[in-house]
């Protein structure tokens, strides 16, 4: 290889993690071909996807080589700027299938949530960064209403699938900055008691995802619809499944939203309990990945930060097969480097970039 090349190459690798991109990768390549048979041979679905790959990597490799310190000092602004869209949506925002999620801002809509996703980790990892010295119980108050606020602008849109994620992730940021077990137990507890009291406030569509939780079988062309059909595929495929293209719950169209929320159950249906397992074990050395740099982070700031990616990460694999699986409520969270969509992929890969930079970067943090 030729010298200039070479630095080029090194220049454009530096900050590039060889082990969490090869499974990104990876990953991403089984969606791409999962996706091809759940959209019927659709060149134009898949053309769209790989674009949206493309950019996804893209905003992965810039965010790779932005210093942790950087971030820092992004933090709070990118926070309030992402609280006052989400007023804005409030306020103004666009109705689209009944819910009050997007912001038009002239040139394009926007979906502050999506922001927020990155936004609440980072101002919680810099706030308790701030206080590393004195940190005490008042200090996990006050970041427990930092998380609060966003989580509840984001639920009453209402959006429980995206309020859902950006609650686990700040939820293990006060966890990762040594919130105790005791008090994490109690607020389980008290949150589980004071559910009968929330039912009355709960939307319908909502009280009706919990019921069919409980009995898919009252409502099987309604409401249960989705979990029966995502069940029975899961079911049909067996040991190694019915074979690529062969998806008799997918090409027959039982199976909804099969390029999107559901496309777990077309992909379980064709590879079978094999083909999962390898799914889960990509899924498994991501996060353990992730993991690995949150131990090795060499600041506070950058560890809960890696922490909450990681875990976050975790979530949004659980919650999607916990959901087609029958076993979690549908909550319109699409599983992870699969599933079909731009906006939730580039979220993504953006925390991706910046669990690169955490582990690229930490030598000069620590000299």
């Amino acid at each position: 290889m030729p010298p200039l090349i070479r630095r080029v190459t090194r220049r454009l690798t530096a900050h590039v993690d060889g082990l969490l991109l090869g499974a990104v990768l990876l990953l991403m390549a089984a969606g791409v071909i999962v996706l091809y048979s759940a959209s019927n041979a659709s060149l134009p679905r898949v053309s769209s996807q790989l674009v949206n790959m493309l950019v996804a990597l893209g905003v992965m490799w810039v965010f790779a080589n932005i210093p942790p310190h950087y971030l820092m000092r992004l933090s709070l602004p990118v926070y309030v700027l992402g609280l006052l869209l989400l007023i804005g949506v409030a306020l103004f925002g666009e109705v689209v299938n009944g819910a009050r999620r997007w912001l038009n801002i002239g040139v394009t809509r926007i979906q502050p949530a999506e922001l927020m996703k990155i936004a609440v980790p980072l101002m919680l990892a810099w706030y308790f960064n701030r206080y590393e010295a004195t940190l005490k119980l008042r200090n996990h108050i006050i970041a427990a209403a930092l998380l609060v606020l966003p989580v509840g602008l984001i639920a009453r849109q209402p959006d429980l699938g995206t309020a859902v994620l950006i609650f686990a992730g700040g939820c293990y940021v006060l966890f990762l900055a040594g919130l105790s077990w005791r008090i994490i137990a109690g607020v389980t507890v008290a949150g589980l008691a004071s559910l009968p009291l929330l039912w009355p406030v709960m939307h319908d569509y909502q009280r009706q995802r919990i019921l069919t939780l409980l009995d898919p079988a009252q409502d099987p062309l309604g409401a249960g619809y989705h979990t029966i059909q995502s069940t029975i595929a899961v079911g049909s495929g067996g040991l190694l499944g019915k074979g690529w293209m062969n998806g008799t719950q997918t090409h027959l169209d039982f199976i909804p939203e099969r390029t999107t929320d559901f496309i777990f159950a077309v992909y379980s249906e064709e590879f079978g309990l094999l083909g999962t397992v390898v799914l889960l074990f990509l899924f498994l050395l991501v996060i353990a990945r992730g993991i690995v740099i949150t131990a090795n982070a060499p600041t506070l700031f950058t560890r809960l930060l890696a922490g909450a990616i990681a875990l976050t990460f975790f979530t949004y694999a659980f919650v999607n097969m916990g959901m087609v699986s029958g076993i979690l409520p549908v909550v319109g969270v699409p599983l992870p480097l699969i599933s079909y969509g731009g906006t939730s992929l580039v979220t993504i890969c953006l925390g991706f970039g910046i669990l690169m930079s955490i582990q690229t970067h930490k030598k000069l943090v620590q000299t």
